[in-house]
């Protein structure tokens, strides 16, 4: 699609069953007359399905041969639609970033906010079990809860989803002359809106200035650490052969290749015996054995190495303080920065 090789997030999916599982423990509790004895305690069913189907079903023994009891109290929900909530629009071209275990950077755009509509129905032959069932929902909506989902493990990153309850009705149904009173359905009608997302495809990050990574420590210590991919004509770190050169190149200078067409600019150079070299702006990169001479040093250098590993650009360190504090102690934070190149 769209020249896209076929993904699928089953983000719709997860916000389906994270809708159901919020109500799929509700208990009825049945009592003496007196109210003071509870003799029956059991799970109220829970499925998915339309409104009108389980009207059918509840309502197919006209003569009511059958128990009432086998098939009420019973829950149903359906996601009526879902539509585009503009007022949630984020950046088009901003990416998320997320380090693997095999040390590569997976990197996804940002999602598109929709509201999904969900509707729930509840059914009962008895007042007090609509009223019993009706109450251990709405007290958690004031108007919206709020569950987390991990929708996308790949990027290890957990998003809240809202859930807004819009209105509550009830209604009664008689099966046969209103008169009679003896035999009825009792429904309550609730409309849900959810604001969640839709993602797009998860692809692997090349060449992405930015990626990071965080690890927490003892004591509420988090050191966040952003990387810059050398690999990259902007930020490509090589080894010179420093015994050998002559003169230091001079940050900002112009660099020029040997008998290539390539140019760039010096971004950082270590002056000792490491002989770490950075350079941007380049027209391509640099390879082991090219020879490098600066415009305005004069310095002259061969390139022994490229240097594959990621740089570290920004080191940031969050520490509570007191660095012992309990969860329950009151603490504050305090934070450390370096930036490259000191974080070399």
């Amino acid at each position: 699609m769209l020249g896209k090789a076929h993904y699928y997030n089953r983000s719709i999916r997860k916000i389906v069953v994270a809708f159901g599982t919020l109500f799929n423990d509700i208990l009825l509790r049945r009592y003496s007359k007196d109210g003071a004895t509870a003799y029956e305690t059991f799970k109220v069913p829970l499925s998915y399905g339309s409104k009108e189907r389980y009207l059918t079903r509840i309502t197919s023994d006209p003569d009511l041969n059958k128990s009432v009891a086998v098939v009420l109290p019973r829950m149903s929900f359906e996601l009526t639609g879902m539509a585009y909530d503009p007022s949630r629009k984020q950046q088009s071209l901003l990416k998320n970033f997320s380090t693997t275990t095999a040390g590569t950077v997976n990197a996804q755009y940002s999602p598109v906010p929709y509201d999904f509509n969900f509707s729930m129905s509840i059914y009962v032959r008895n007042t007090e079990d609509g009223t019993q069932i009706i109450e251990q929902i709405i007290p958690f909506f004031r108007p919206d809860f709020t569950v987390t989902v991990d929708f996308i493990p790949d990027m290890d990153q957990k998003y809240d989803m809202p859930i807004i309850l819009n209105s509550v009705n009830t209604t009664t149904d008689y099966e046969g002359a209103m008169a009679d009173g003896t035999t009825r359905l009792i429904m309550w009608d609730l409309d849900f809106t959810v604001k969640s997302y839709l993602w797009p495809a998860v692809e692997k990050a090349n060449g992405i200035i930015g990626t990071y990574s965080t690890t927490a420590q003892r004591y509420g210590q988090a050191n966040t650490n952003i990387y810059i991919d050398t690999q990259n004509r902007d930020a490509q770190k090589v080894i010179v052969d420093y015994a050998n050169g002559n003169n230091y190149f001079t940050t900002g200078e112009t660099i020029r290749v040997d008998n290539k067409n390539i140019t760039g600019s010096v971004v950082y150079f270590s002056n000792s015996n490491n002989g770490i070299l950075i350079v941007g702006e380049l027209t391509e990169l640099l390879q082991a054995n090219d020879h490098i001479r600066g415009d305005y040093s004069n310095a002259y250098y061969k390139v022994n190495s490229v240097d594959l590993s990621p740089l570290k650009a920004v080191q940031l360190v969050t520490k509570a303080n007191p660095e012992d504090a309990n969860l329950d102690d009151e603490f504050g934070f305090s934070e450390t920065i370096t930036e490259w190149p000191d974080t070399i």
